[in-house]
């Protein structure tokens, strides 16, 4: 009999997963249970009238390229897309300014960007530039982005550019965030270069050379699809279900067993045994089946912050914007609810009828409850209140929608990685064949969450 792998969640994890095992061993029974009755987990995009909106994530980092590999691979070449490149901006100091040009997350590598910006005052672009002549940052292991940043470039840099930039990525307060989960390379370069800004310049001339390599490459970071990324999600669940995938919707797994040589899924009256079974759902999902053993007990009070993304459409004559770009973050000295906000109309032109304005909006910070608190009416309130700030409403949305994703962004705090790593060697000691992998685990990009998958597979195939 042939080998036979369950994968538990059919997100973009899952989903990737099974693609890799098809891949490496077609000769392998691949079987998804998703407890809800679609794939694509997180990744929702509302198509009507025109519109294309996305209700989860946004796009995805082009550099990162696995996931236009698997694009490529599956027929959507011809429908990807990557953002035009346009100003983006930071609201501080109750204003939008325009981020320095030649910044990589905010830490600087051209000086004139930098000394012209008028969103760090001539005492913090000072303070910034004592970083060429400090000795590495000592670090006896994990650190927080913070405590990294404000020793190499100070507070103000820290709190106007970095902050804004990095700690909405991960929803999590940038002085509890872990360095070596989330940003290990800043702290690699800083090291091999002997200074943070040195080894960014570095790293900007890596990418500007890469970029040589195909001149008419489109100059933007980020990619996306043209009926959006639901589409990637429907053509990668045909790819594999054409493979031999069987993918059981609606099936919540209740139990998984353990015994020498297998595992049993359990799920209502059923149970399936299978040699491997790889585990993608959120920690809030597996502690279900694996709360009893200790070693698991850091999901326990792994802290995860609430979101929402409030989307309104305008009938270009009831909204007044006058900035050229594609959005912008918001600093944590604002005293706004809203932590970003993107011109999606003009970043994705393709999303959005002629004639209609559209706008993405994200509400949700460490420890606040005001997504929980209030209505969607009141969040949209909300939001146009804050909005109101940097642009003019000049009428009521055509529509709106609220969609949230209740504790849906891990945090990791200083010493995440090496916990995650102790309990993964955990994993591989004491359930061989076993795997489980997702956000909680490391990374919360799209592109970050098909690598995890494609590395658990090559680990549970050589097991197999």
């Amino acid at each position: 009999m042939g080998k036979s792998i369950a994968i538990i969640g059919a997100g973009i994890t899952g989903l990737s997963s099974a693609y890799f095992i098809k891949k490496l061993r077609p000769d392998v029974d691949v079987t998804i249970f998703e407890s809800s009755n679609r794939t694509g987990g997180k990744i929702q995009t509302y198509r009507k009238d025109g519109y294309t909106i996305e209700l989860g994530p946004e796009s995805y980092l082009g550099r990162k390229q696995i996931m236009t590999d698997i694009a490529q691979d599956i027929g959507l070449e011809n429908d990807l897309i990557t953002n035009q490149t346009g100003q983006s901006y930071i609201y501080a100091k109750n204003k939008l300014f325009p981020i320095p040009g030649g910044s990589i997350l905010g830490v600087p590598t051209d000086i004139k960007p930098f000394l012209k910006t008028k969103l760090i005052s001539p005492q913090g672009k000072l303070r910034a530039g004592l970083d060429l002549f400090k000795k590495p940052t000592e670090m006896n292991e994990d650190i927080s982005v913070g405590a990294f940043f404000r020793e190499r470039l100070g507070d103000e840099i820290l709190e106007n550019l970095i902050e804004p930039l990095m700690g909405g990525i991960y929803g999590t307060n940038i002085d509890d965030l872990s360095l070596m989960s989330t940003f290990p390379e800043f702290k690699h370069r800083e090291e091999q270069f002997g200074s943070l800004i040195k080894g960014m310049r570095h790293e900007k001339l890596q990418r500007q050379k890469q970029r040589q390599l195909y001149p008419g490459a489109p100059k933007g970071q980020f990619k996306q699809f043209k009926h959006g990324l639901s589409s990637f999600i429907e053509y990668l669940t045909e790819y594999i279900v054409n493979k031999g995938v069987e993918i059981k919707y609606q099936t919540p797994i209740k139990d998984i067993i353990t015994s020498q040589t297998n595992y049993e899924i359990i799920s209502g009256d059923n149970k399936d045994t299978f040699d491997s079974v790889l585990v993608t759902t959120p920690h809030q999902t597996f502690m279900q089946w694996f709360g009893n053993d200790p070693a698991f007990d850091y999901f326990n009070s792994m802290d995860c912050t609430t979101v929402a993304t409030v989307v309104l459409a305008f009938d270009e004559k009831n909204i007044e914007n006058t900035y050229d770009g594609t959005g912008f973050v918001i600093a944590r000295t604002s005293e706004t609810d809203i932590t970003a906000c993107t011109w999606t109309s003009k970043k994705w032109p393709f999303t959005t009828p002629e004639g209609k304005v559209l706008i993405r909006a994200y509400v949700g910070k460490p420890n606040d409850t005001v997504v929980d608190e209030h209505t969607d009416e009141e969040l949209v309130n909300i939001v146009k209140k804050d909005l109101s700030q940097m642009m003019t409403f000049k009428g009521a949305p055509d529509f709106s929608i609220v969609n949230r994703l209740p504790k849906s962004m891990p945090q990791y705090h200083v010493g995440h990685i090496n916990k995650i790593r102790s309990i993964q060697t955990h994993i591989k000691q004491n359930y061989p064949k076993l795997r489980i992998t997702g956000a909680s685990f490391e990374a919360v990009g799209l592109p970050d969450c098909i690598q995890q998958g494609k590395n658990a597979v090559e680990e549970l195939l050589a097991e197999l």
